[in-house]
Order: C-alpha cells, then sequence, then structure tokens
C-alpha cells in the first residue's frame, strides 16, 4: 500500500511540475468572444451560469434575448427580481420565428436587440455581455453576420466578454472567436415524449 501511495505521489508530483510550468507561460487578460453552439441542450444555462458568477463576484453584467418571448424563465425571474442593479436584462424577441411567422416583424426585433446589444457591449462598466440565441437571428438574416462580426472584432471594449448562444453558429463567427463550444446533442427526453419542465429547461 505504501508502495503505491509513494509511487501514485511521484506521479502527482511530474504533473504538477508540467502544468506549472503550461501555466507559467498564461499571462494574458482580454475580453473573450464565447460561442456556445450545436444541437444539444445547454448553452444558454452555460452562458447563465457565467452570468450567475458575474453576479456572484459583483462584476455588473448584462442580457439580451434575441428570440425568446415573454414566458417566464428561472434566470429571467431571478435577475429582475434580485439582481437588476447589477445585471441589465432585456427580453427583445417575440418567441420563436414558427410562432411569429411574420419576418418582417422578426427582423425589426432582431435589429432592434442588436442596437442595444452594441449599446451595453460599448458601455465598458459591463464585464460580460449575453446575446441569448443570436445565432438563430443570424441564421435566418435578421442580422446581417458580416456587421456582427466588423463589431466584435473592431469596437468591442477590449476587457469586455461577449457570450453568443444559439445552434448553427456561422463560421465566420466561430472564426474570430475566442471560445467555441458545441453541445452535443446524444439524448434528448423530448424525443421520448416529455415536455419541457420548470427547472430544467425553464
Amino acid at each position: 500500500m505504501t508502495q503505491d501511495t509513494d509511487r501514485h505521489a511521484v506521479k502527482m508530483a511530474k504533473k504538477k511540475a508540467a502544468r506549472d510550468k503550461i501555466m507559467a507561460t498564461k499571462t494574458e487578460k482580454k475580453g473573450l468572444i464565447i460561442v456556445h453552439t450545436g444541437k444539444g441542450k445547454g448553452k444558454s444555462s452555460a452562458a447563465f451560469g457565467m452570468i450567475f458568477r458575474c453576479i456572484a463576484h459583483d462584476m455588473k453584467c448584462a442580457v439580451v434575448q434575441f428570440i425568446k418571448g415573454g414566458m417566464s424563465t428561472g434566470e429571467r425571474d431571478l435577475i429582475l427580481s434580485k439582481f437588476n442593479d447589477t445585471c441589465a436584462f432585456h427580453t427583445m424577441g417575440e418567441g420563436f420565428t414558427w410562432e411569429t411567422q411574420d419576418k418582417s416583424r422578426d427582423t425589426e426585433m432582431a435589429q432592434a436587440a442588436w442596437a442595444k446589444a452594441k449599446e451595453l457591449i460599448l458601455d465598458e462598466s459591463n464585464h460580460m455581455v449575453l446575446l441569448d440565441e443570436i445565432n438563430i437571428a443570424l441564421r435566418y438574416d435578421y442580422i446581417d453576420i458580416a456587421e456582427v462580426v466588423a463589431f466584435l472584432r473592431d469596437e468591442k471594449p477590449e476587457m469586455t466578454h461577449v457570450v453568443l448562444t444559439g445552434r448553427n453558429a456561422h463560421e465566420e463567427l466561430i472564426e474570430i472567436a475566442d471560445l467555441v463550444t458545441e453541445m452535443e446533442l446524444v439524448k434528448h427526453p423530448f424525443r421520448s415524449g416529455i415536455k419541457a419542465q420548470i427547472g430544467v429547461e425553464f
């Protein structure tokens, strides 16, 4: 047993030394462009996790929801009731596009959401800005991808983090992003006839 313990300790010491060497080279800080995409569940949930982390550190942040409409969600209700002095929350969409069935109205709402997003990103007091479901608006050409990429690349303040969620992220967006996570769908209860449930989906 002692031999195994000693062997393990030596192995972990080597790992720690290698890790410390790598970490010593990571000295830069910058505001990240973060993309959560893919068919799997958890894109917005992970993004809100980062927003709540900012709130916990008393760092000012903001959320702009591009698609989700007036339906109550736990994240929005909690932020508006408890943390609206730290996190500005703007629900700009009117629901999923198949519900509204009005492209001109959806485009108008997405353009308004993008204008609000730019305003919040340019406010350097915001540590992080979440653009929830913007990838959907970009996919349907409600907002010009070239404009979004140019703004994030050329105008985003150096230390501001911007998180963009939604399926089918544009290649141009992935190209300029610092961190991209693709949620992979392995299994989902919806396929077994189970509807979205409070505390899990919203």
